[in-house]
């Protein structure tokens, strides 16, 4: 049996913060990225929250948020008691704020009435998801926490909030989403509904994410690559993800790569893997090349495949993305030294059993080093 459900409620459009405006006395508390407290971004979601409700700011949060920091906030959560948790930023302060819920509200023993997130980047999708991913910093690995109850209640999309990223969050946010599109689109869990929306966003990415890159101011395009955000996380929620997340997830832990980029990395080299190794994979990624306009319609499986790995390469090398560890600074020595224990923990992660067939060890261990040198 199949299951499909979008527990969240979206709102899209740059009024979608008027939305704050119908919560009255609540306890509020606002997990955010370290910068936005004092920014313009952060007052203008505070403009909308009425004075009659008790709101405190937990803003200590740092990429791949580790469970030290985490446990800050719930010292802070089991002080306010919050009815309400907003988490406004990228991926780690939704995750962050995730994190706080799932261990306060543990703690606590209580439950909070509603989450909201406001996403300040177009990329991890995690205003949609049941996932919070924690670093372990002693065994160097990323644990995601898994549970439906952590699927934010409500998101907030406005694009204004993402027009003043840095060029180099665009891009690997952007390609992040790319990302989750096409592991999604051949997950083992994957049905028509998610494989609708992953081809979707697979077409909106390709098509707009140079365009935000190039014009960060523009609009139209944001607001696309925002929404194509939150359906390709939607589809990963319930398809899964697969070896590219695997990997990326132990390259950021151990060599502090941003998770976009080293997806960006893994992404052509998971998808050949893929396509050679499962031919309804070969086949969905040559359907959504086509329909993205990638790939002309009578054109074979194959050479669209090659096509949308061609395509992927392009827009890295338009948005100025490293695709090897060495060039984004790592040792390689130090990264082929590593190899046994990524590729340990990369079948340990939680994305892992997604992908559409098992790889071996030394199926990783070619993926892995192709993006070393």
């Amino acid at each position: 049996m199949e299951k499909f459900s979008m527990p969240t409620r979206i709102y899209s459009g740059t009024d979608s913060l008027n939305e704050l405006e119908t919560l009255h006395n609540e306890r509020i508390l606002m997990v955010c990225d370290s910068f936005l407290p004092g920014s313009d971004t952060l007052k203008e979601i505070q403009s909308h929250i009425k004075s009659d409700n008790k709101c405190e700011i937990f803003s200590d949060v740092v990429p791949d948020p580790p469970l030290d920091k985490i446990m800050e906030g719930v010292q802070q959560f089991l002080k306010l008691k919050p009815t309400i948790v907003i988490g406004i930023g990228g991926g780690s302060a939704m995750d962050t704020g995730k994190g706080i819920r799932f261990f306060g509200e543990k703690l606590g023993k209580y439950q909070i009435d509603k989450y909201i997130a406001i996403p300040t980047t177009s990329g991890t999708g995690s205003e949609v998801t049941n996932t919070a991913v924690i670093s372990d910093t002693k065994e160097h690995r990323k644990v995601p926490v898994m549970e439906d109850y952590l699927t934010p209640d409500c998101a907030l999309l406005d694009p204004k909030l993402v027009m003043t990223a840095p060029k180099s969050v665009t891009a690997f946010s952007g390609m992040d989403v790319l990302t989750h599109a096409l592991e999604s689109l051949v997950a083992k869990d994957a049905n028509l509904f998610t494989i609708a929306l992953s081809e979707e966003a697979i077409d909106a990415i390709t098509s707009n994410l140079v365009e935000c890159y190039r014009h960060g101011d523009n609009v139209e395009a944001r607001k696309i690559v925002h929404e194509a955000s939150n359906i390709a996380g939607t589809a990963f929620n319930i398809a899964g993800l697969g070896i590219c997340h695997s990997i990326a997830h132990q390259l950021g832990a151990n060599f502090h790569v941003p998770h976009g980029l080293a997806n960006t990395m893994l992404l052509p080299y998971v998808v050949a893997y893929n396509a050679g190794q499962c031919e309804p994979a070969l086949h969905r990624f040559a359907i959504a090349a086509k329909k993205a306009g990638i790939a002309s319609p009578g054109m074979g499986d194959r050479v669209a495949v090659k096509r949308l790995i061609a395509k992927i390469r392009e827009m890295a090398r338009q948005m100025n993305c490293p695709m090897t560890l060495k060039a984004f600074g790592v040792d390689p020595a130090k990264a082929e030294e590593l190899t046994d224990t990524i590729i340990a923990n990369a079948k340990k992660d939680a994305t892992f059993p997604g992908n559409p067939v098992v790889p071996s060890d030394d199926d990783l261990k070619k993926v892995y080093e192709s993006v070393i040198r």
